[in-house]
């Protein structure tokens, strides 16, 4: 029998995973703070829960959609605690840092909770249509137990080892992201300054071998110049480029490109424009 599968957090990604889920023939029973997030997913099939507690009752697997490493500590050690069935499945997919991966399931494992760290990369609209790749760790049987779940929003689903692996990935990925980023942003800005028309650059960008999916992606809020609704927020970026900065220097490594961009989306967020697309830092005029 397919599993339950109880979804926290209905942001972007949440809703995009919830979707897949749901079109892959799995129960889903949503929750988010905000109730009204849930309203499409309900049209859709989803069960909506008054409350993360009554979300999880009875639930096989809890997937987890969230900002950072406090909304995860609240849910989970908050109010959740107590509340997970022992031998239920987190599946993580929040951005958190490698030892925040391995303390949450060193204390979820002494309820009897399991947890999978799942590193997903994509966008939301991948997330809905099931195109994620994901890069999962823990204990490689909990990954096989979740399989169908992590199948249902991932093209790709990899076993990549022990917790705090996937927490590397996935912030060595938007380490590069966030520097790549600037990079497009720059160019941008210097074609401008010197009297080059944006769209003459984009459009070069487009047919160049620079060219890549994910900086296409964010060339289309440039060229547009509207950075909402955000595919990846401003705030997140700088959020996972800290996290990043801070690893490095627990093992020694120095990042000096990773701190030039965390240094200017942390002027991006001071400007107030933390909620728009990573993207909005193509602008000068915050």
């Amino acid at each position: 029998m397919p599993p339950s599968v109880s979804v926290i957090g209905l942001g972007g990604m949440g809703s995009g995973m919830a979707r897949a889920l749901l079109a892959s023939g799995l129960a889903v029973t949503a929750y988010n703070r905000s109730a009204d997030r849930a309203a499409p997913l309900v049209e859709a099939g989803a069960a909506l829960a008054p409350s993360a507690a009554e979300a999880v009752a009875g639930a096989q697997v809890v997937l987890l959609s969230l900002a950072d490493e406090n909304a995860v500590d609240q849910v989970l050690f908050g109010e959740l605690d107590g509340r997970l069935n022992a031998g239920a499945v987190v599946v993580d997919t929040s951005t958190v840092s490698p030892a925040f991966a391995r303390e949450a399931a060193k204390r979820l494992a002494e309820s009897g909770v399991r947890r999978v760290e799942a590193c997903v990369i994509g966008n939301p609209e991948m997330a809905a249509a099931g195109r994620l790749r994901v890069f999962a760790a823990g204990a490689e049987s909990d990954v096989d137990l979740v399989r169908p779940v992590l199948g249902a929003i991932g093209q790709e689903v990899r076993f990549v080892g022990g917790t705090g692996s996937a927490s590397v990935l996935k912030l060595a990925l938007n380490l590069m992201l966030g520097v790549q980023l600037l990079g497009l942003a720059e160019a941008v800005v210097f074609a401008e300054a010197t009297g080059l028309d944006r769209d003459l650059l984009l459009d070069a960008f487009e047919g160049s071998g620079w060219r890549s999916p994910v900086l296409s992606f964010r060339a289309g809020f440039m060229r547009r110049r509207e950075y909402r609704p955000a595919m990846f927020r401003a705030a997140l970026m700088r959020k996972d480029l800290d996290l990043a900065h801070r690893e490095a220097l627990e093992h020694g490594a120095d990042l000096p490109m990773s701190r030039c961009a965390l240094d200017r989306f942390a002027a991006v967020l001071a400007a107030g424009r933390g909620d728009d697309d990573a993207a909005i830092v193509a602008e000068e005029s915050w």
